[in-house]
């Protein structure tokens, strides 16, 4: 029996990436590998419930939206996250996964949008980057850097620099911490240095409060 741990299953307004305004079904899956200093799904690092792929599958149909993000925690700690993305695919659904940027991303099917953290120093975990994913991007992934302060944007201008030339201007997401430096500092950086990425906030935040959940 195929089956994951999930913290929570909902419908809301997608926050991040490209897709941000548009309703989206969340499937939150338990379990993280990194403990960053703003992390704001603490609750998701342990607890949920044990559910069979099939049954997720139809919680997600219930909800008749085609798009859905497997989300966490770090959705690629558990097993059968790949065969339950796999299994959306099937159904004809728009899958997105957001991941820490420390695992193995082709682990998944690359028709999933995989949208991927680099870890800035200010997270404290920088130190767990696997860089050889930037050579298993894809045109149709992102990549997110959340900035805490000026060094934070130093270190993600740095790694700009080494991302494949198919991951377009678009799809290089800078998100301020929430609560620790100001979108409009962020913004002035990125339009003083002309830099070629997308200014995003947590839309979801500005929505509902920042404790609210399964929203």
């Amino acid at each position: 029996m195929r089956s994951l741990v999930v913290s929570e299953i909902f419908y809301s307004i997608q926050g991040e990436s490209t897709h941000s305004g548009r309703p989206c079904v969340f499937v939150r899956l338990c379990g993280c590998n990194l403990r960053c200093t703003y992390c704001d799904t603490r609750y998701a690092y342990d607890g949920g419930m044990e559910i069979r792929v099939e049954e997720i599958i139809e919680k997600v149909k219930s909800y008749r939206c085609s798009l859905v993000e497997v989300t966490g925690g770090e959705p690629l700690i558990q097993e059968q996250t790949p065969y339950l993305i796999r299994r959306l695919l099937e159904k004809g659904m728009e899958v997105l996964m957001e991941t820490n940027g420390s695992m193995d991303i082709d682990r998944v099917d690359a028709r999933c949008a995989r949208i991927m953290d680099i870890k800035c120093p200010s997270s404290r975990e920088s130190g767990k980057n696997d860089f050889n994913n930037l050579t298993r991007l894809t045109p149709l992934d992102q990549v997110k850097f959340v900035i805490g302060d000026r060094a934070d944007y130093g270190y993600t201008k740095s790694i700009m620099n080494q991302l494949p030339s198919w991951i377009r201007q678009s799809h290089v997401l800078l998100s301020p911490v929430f609560g620790k430096l100001d979108v409009a500092t962020l913004a002035r950086w990125i339009l003083d240095d002309r830099l070629s990425a997308r200014l995003q906030i947590q839309l979801h935040k500005v929505i509902w409060s920042e404790s609210t959940r399964g929203v």
